[in-house]
Formats: C-alpha cells, structure tokens, sequence
C-alpha cells in the first residue's frame, strides 16, 4: 500500500508540470485508476499495474513536450 502512495503522489506532482487546461482532468484519470485497483492483491498483477502507471505517465509527459526524465522517482517506486 505504501508504495501505491508513493507512485500516486509522484504521479500527481508530475501532473502539475503538465500544461494548466490539462491538469484537472489527467489528475482525475490518476485517482480513477489508483482507487479502482486499491483492492488487488497479487503481487503480479501490482507490478503490472505499477509498469503501466509509469508509462502512460511517460507517454503524456512526451505528449506534452515535458522531459521524460521528470519521472525519475515515478521509475525507482515502480520498479521495486
């Protein structure tokens, strides 16, 4: 659970470098996906799941022209 958290808090720090009139709705993208698989217990499926959560973050922050690189910390908790 903790490093759920963790990933989440990354997640919305990185939102906040996304340009302002796309912040709310990628914000409530994160939280939708991180409370619909908060009950998911296999460690397999965690780890699934933390590897698409760090490249769909990548991916909009390429959209956005924001360096990759910001996901730094996203890529260290998800790949635990």
């Amino acid at each position: 659970m903790k490093r759920a958290l963790g990933a989440y808090k990354e997640v919305l720090r990185l939102v906040r470098r996304l340009p302002p009139e796309t912040r709310p709705y990628y914000a409530k993208y994160a939280r939708e996906n991180f409370v619909n698989y908060r009950d998911l217990d296999d460690s397999t499926s965690l780890d699934e799941l933390f590897h698409r959560a760090y490249a769909h973050s990548t991916w909009v922050l390429n959209k956005y022209s924001v360096d990759e690189s910001a996901a730094e910390k996203l890529k260290a908790i998800c790949s635990k």
